[in-house]
């Protein structure tokens, strides 16, 4: 049997079927069959080649140093089929996370344990071959992590979904108990959110969305309140639904309305966490920054740390599961059409 994956050959081409020479390992290497991969909307953005920065102008991820041919995919796991010789003791009987956000190892951020920082990163499915595949090798163990009696498919969006969003809400996990959180967007990351919102001790959400069936899958998933961020008193509705302006708002949408929309409800001293790539420029008054002493921050997935407290949340059963739809490999390519078009509803998940 040869290695099977789907490979973006193109930027904003359909992604194109490949049988490839099964890898080997060296040294510290693992290699593993894929049980489960997710399909994350960052994943667009990277089939498009770009993120658009507002004003006219994009980041291209070619002329950053991207290489195509490229197998997509950074919701990873799988099985141990085989180890390098300097990869260590690992029990092959079990099914693993994989933590994709690997760095260089040697840099200042890396040693600082902070490889999602790294100047010079490895990424699956981003710098390196990723998940869009039925086998994907690792550098080293220590991005393995034991999944318990999680099913692949449950487990694998953990990988960005739920570690880019436990990430986000740590930065204002000391408000969640105070105040209910603003969460914009109730894609896959927003589900997700409340559910680890309610697993960190936070009230639940208030939570931000354009499509009514997105809102319905948010007030299922345990929101207080589901608003449609369109509404004419949108910034009203919320501050309403958390009791006054809110102390922290996650921005997982990222676009130009959905940062405004946060600015306008969080009150002074108010904290906003942007986490969504859907492009623009910052919509912000830039006297208000001050004004309401806002704080503005960036979040990008999250460290090799955060994702071992947040395993050990999910395997003892704090992380609700994310709905799901399991899907054959030669269907990624439609699939991101169909998650471009908003008709996915949680996550879809490939299991080769």
């Amino acid at each position: 049997m040869k290695m099977q994956c789907q490979s973006l050959t193109e930027f904003k081409k359909p992604l194109t079927g490949e049988t490839r020479p099964d890898p080997t390992v060296s040294g510290t290497e693992v290699l593993l069959r894929v049980t489960a991969n997710g399909i994350c909307h960052s994943d667009l953005h990277i089939r498009e080649g770009s993120y658009n920065l507002g004003h006219g102008k994009t980041l291209s991820f070619g002329d950053r140093g991207m290489k195509l041919p490229l197998v997509m995919g950074h919701e990873p796991t799988g099985r141990i089929i085989a180890l390098g010789p300097e990869a260590g003791e690992i029990d092959t009987s079990k099914d693993y996370v994989i933590y994709p956000w690997q760095g260089c190892g040697e840099c200042f951020q890396c040693n600082l344990g902070r490889e999602n920082f790294c100047a010079a990163p490895r990424y699956l499915g981003l710098n390196v071959d990723g998940g869009y595949a039925d086998m994907i090798k690792i550098p080293h163990a220590r991005y393995l992590f034991d999944m318990g009696t999680l099913s692949p498919e449950i487990a694998a969006p953990l990988a960005c979904s739920g570690l880019t969003t436990f990430s986000a809400l740590k930065k204002v996990e000391d408000t969640i108990q105070a105040a209910p959180v603003v969460i914009i967007g109730a894609g896959g990351l927003g589900l997700m959110a409340i559910g680890l919102v309610k697993a960190m001790g936070g009230l639940p959400p208030v939570v931000v969305d354009l499509d009514p069936a997105k809102r319905d899958a948010a007030l299922a998933a345990g929101a207080a309140h589901a608003i449609d961020g369109a509404a004419d008193d949108a910034v009203a509705q919320v501050q309403a639904a958390v009791g006054g302006p809110a102390l922290a708002a996650v921005d997982l949408v990222g676009a130009e309305s959905s940062a405004s929309l946060a600015f306008d409800a969080v009150g002074k001293g108010g904290k906003i966490v942007m986490v969504g790539l859907f492009g623009g420029a910052a919509p912000w008054p830039l006297p208000l920054i001050p004004v309401k002493a806002v704080t503005i921050m960036g979040s990008y997935v999250g460290s090799l740390q955060e994702f071992a407290e947040l395993m050990e949340l999910a395997v003892d059963g704090k992380v609700p599961a994310l709905p799901t739809q399991t899907h054959d490999l030669k269907q990624a390519s439609d699939l991101l059409d169909q998650l471009e078009e908003g008709k996915i509803i949680g996550r879809a998940v490939l299991v080769p």
